[in-house]
């Protein structure tokens, strides 16, 4: 169990950070101890390697893990957040390179061997924003659109990659801009040709593709808020309407500094971006609009849901809204910080940690609770360096730049390394919001929850210091969710590169996402006071990454994934109904399970010999079985990718092409069955994650056919 120790210590704002519990005496003991031996060696012999305190075996094992949970500070934690939001850093901007260079010193002031890897690619900015409505009454109003007026520091609400001009149209409002919403309004006899529309954001549809659809259906532009306001504030979220994720003008390739980047009238490039232009809104603002309509009312379906009344109307009708954007691309510069500790026994082989660094305003939630906690990550590791531990693999720590304009920092770095990676990473473990809220949530790849929960036992909760963080998760959660979405930087790395990833965070949601007030004072008043919360995430982050460089045998758990892998068909064999056959599928994951556990009962054998670093034989077998589980994953992957997402590559979990799709898992099969495809294409897709199957069964067997 996690039992931090800290000293109390004023934050900047005045506020007094109390003591986190008391480690028990016996860590408090080794951890003096510890620290007393390693700084007297290095005091006498300062050029020599300190004594390795820890050699690897199982109590050894633990007290590390103990020592990395009572070195926690949530003093730490609480100072480097309030140092990276001092200024709101988008990427591209000169204040984005204020918490580059604080990354960056932080890592290479712990000794930590630290690079950059950097890019180019075509971000987009506001130049000019306004929007007016006019009135059944003929009266006008002319929208003020920013969330801190006079702030000039702040960026002010847009739409990234949203294409500069002007729409003049009557208003529909079409709830959450799904398809079903569209029938639903055609049911009703609304349609939206030459209006422009007003979509709340949804849980289901992210606003690109709400622009998407909208712009099929044939409207002149998009308005699109959210009904939380901003935590009561008035917020507006920004965001990015780009599709796909990377630098648009490097499709498929790594934008390295002086490489080859496409023209902007390049199709390849075009079709990233939408074609009508769209805009953020207040929940003020939205309600104006709103309360203006005419025409029908509201689908029965959409009244009464969030703040939809009864008797609202949907237009169009005597409101008429005009709204500009005037839009720069530039070609910017892309930072990302790699810091490196080398493995002793499997240098080539990598464990990686990742957060991105950028935000749309001060990011004290998104993302610098997480880069936050990444640093005290690597201030802990630090500790146990000058103890004389060393891991057995190498791990990195990563902080991406320009995540907020679709993944791009992170996507550049998997395309330029993507041969190396498919070789020798092990696994990528995300925290993009380490903290915006209550409550442990996760999604992972299935061969690492058991892992994953394993980490959590051995971690204090942060708001019930009787239990542990698995005591709670599983009270209140008890969900390991599926990756396939795309909203961080694990994207590239499972769903192009097929590495295994997990991604973490506290609380479900926030009020402040994407708004002027994402703010340190915040995170303070509101998510995590006492940084108790980051300290946890913090010690499951580093936890999981110490497991993985360390264990001589990769804990990885392809039972699990079998396990999920005959969910997924039970529930697609529900859905087709006889459209198609499952069998292939079937054969396929009765063949992986197999596989599964030959390999489970092989680890557990290889765990059961005494570990002994100079038995070649013995390190030959781990290694070789190690290999195997490492590129399971990759077996999943496709070359020719998903259709209409050829970039991703993942036939289990990835994201689906077609808005409709029903499944969470298997996106080619379930874009199939969206558009009602054909029984012959179905089963095509259902064939191609079969073959995916067999292909990770292969891998994990090892040999040849």
């Amino acid at each position: 169990m996690s039992q931090p120790l800290t000293a109390t210590r004023p934050t900047n704002s005045g506020i007094s950070l109390s003591p986190l519990r008391q480690p028990p005496p016996l860590c408090t003991f080794l951890f003096i101890i510890v620290l007393i031996v390693a700084t007297f060696y290095t005091l006498h012999h300062p050029d020599a390697t300190p004594p390795l305190l820890f050699s690897q075996n199982t109590h050894n094992s633990l007290t590390l893990r103990r020592l990395f949970l009572s070195s926690a500070s949530n003093a730490t934690i609480s100072s480097s957040l309030r140092a990276l939001t001092r200024h709101p850093h988008l990427a591209g901007t000169k204040p984005s390179l204020d918490t580059l260079s604080y990354v960056t010193n932080h890592f290479q002031s712990l000794g930590l061997d630290t690079r950059l890897a950097e890019y180019e690619a075509l971000l987009s900015y506001p130049a000019h924003i306004s929007l007016a409505a006019r009135f059944s009454n003929n009266t006008t109003v002319e929208f003020d659109l920013n969330d801190v007026p006079g702030d000039d520091d702040v960026v002010r609400p847009y739409h990234a990659y949203s294409p500069s001009g002007s729409a003049q149209g009557s208003v529909v409002f079409v709830n959450h801009g799904e398809e079903r919403d569209y029938r639903a309004l055609e049911l009703i006899g609304v349609s939206v040709r030459g209006c422009v529309v007003l979509a709340r954001k949804g849980e289901s549809l992210g606003r690109g593709g709400i622009v998407k659809i909208a712009e099929a259906k044939g409207a002149l532009g998009v308005l699109i808020y959210a009904e939380n306001d901003g935590g009561g504030f008035g917020g507006v979220e920004r965001g990015t309407v780009m599709r796909g994720i990377g630098d648009p003008v490097s499709p498929g390739w790594p934008g390295v500094v002086g490489g080859e980047k496409l023209s902007l009238e390049d199709g390849e490039v075009t079709k990233r971006f939408p074609k009508i232009p769209s805009l953020p809104l207040s929940l003020r603002n939205a309600e104006i609009i709103l309360a203006s309509l005419g025409g029908a009312r509201a689908p029965v379906e959409w009244r009464n849901s969030g703040r939809v009344g009864s008797g609202q109307r949907v237009g169009p009708g005597q409101t008429v809204v005009n709204m500009t954007l005037q839009g720069e691309l530039k070609m910017k510069k892309v930072h990302n910080v790699v810091a490196t500790i080398r493995g002793s026994e499997e240098p080539d082989r990598y464990v990686i940690l990742g957060n991105h660094r950028d935000a749309w305003t001060y990011g004290a939630v998104d993302p610098n609770s997480g880069t936050s906690a990444l640093l005290d990550i690597g201030r802990r590791f630090s500790v146990l360096l000058k103890s004389g531990w060393r891991p057995r693999r190498t791990i990195l720590l990563c902080s991406w730049d320009a995540e907020e304009f679709g993944m791009i920092g992170s996507t550049e770095w998997v395309e330029e390394n993507v041969l190396n990676l498919g070789a020798s990473a092990v696994a990528y473990l995300n925290v993009d919001c380490a903290v915006q809220g209550s409550g442990f949530f996760a999604g992972s790849t299935p061969q690492l929850d058991g892992l994953l929960l394993d980490a959590l036992k051995l971690v204090q909760d942060p708001d019930d210091v009787a239990l542990t963080v698995e005591d709670t998760f599983k009270s209140q959660n008890n969900i390991i969710e599926r990756l396939s979405r795309v909203d961080s930087d694990f994207s590239g790395f499972l769903h192009h590169a097929g590495i295994p990833s997990i991604d973490m965070y506290y609380g479900a949601d926030y009020p402040v996402y994407h708004t002027a007030f994402d703010s340190y004072d915040w995170m303070i008043r509101n998510a995590d006071p006492l940084f108790h919360r980051h300290v946890a995430m913090a010690g499951v982050w580093g936890l999981l990454g110490i497991i993985l460089a360390d264990e001589p045998v990769i804990p990885f758990d392809y039972i699990s994934y079998a396990e999920q892998l005959h969910a997924h068909r039970d529930a697609l064999s529900k859905l087709l109904v006889g459209k198609a056959s499952v069998d292939p599928l079937s054969m396929a994951i009765k063949e992986f399970s197999l596989v599964a556990k030959e390999a489970k009962d092989e680890a557990k054998k290889l765990k059961e010999q005494a570990y002994n670093k100079n038995d070649a034989a013995a390190a030959a077998r781990r290694r070789g079985l190690n290999d195997r589980m490492m590129l399971a994953e990759r077996g999943f992957l496709d070359s020719e990718g998903i259709k209409g997402k050829e970039w991703f590559k993942h036939l289990v979990y990835g994201p689906a092409a077609e808005p409709e799709s029903k499944l969470g898992f298997f996106p080619g099969i379930a874009d199939a069955i969206a558009v009602n495809s054909s029984e012959g294409m179905i089963q095509h897709e259902i064939w191609r994650v079969a073959r995916a199957i067999q292909k990770a069964s292969r891998a994990l067997k090892g040999g040849f056919t």
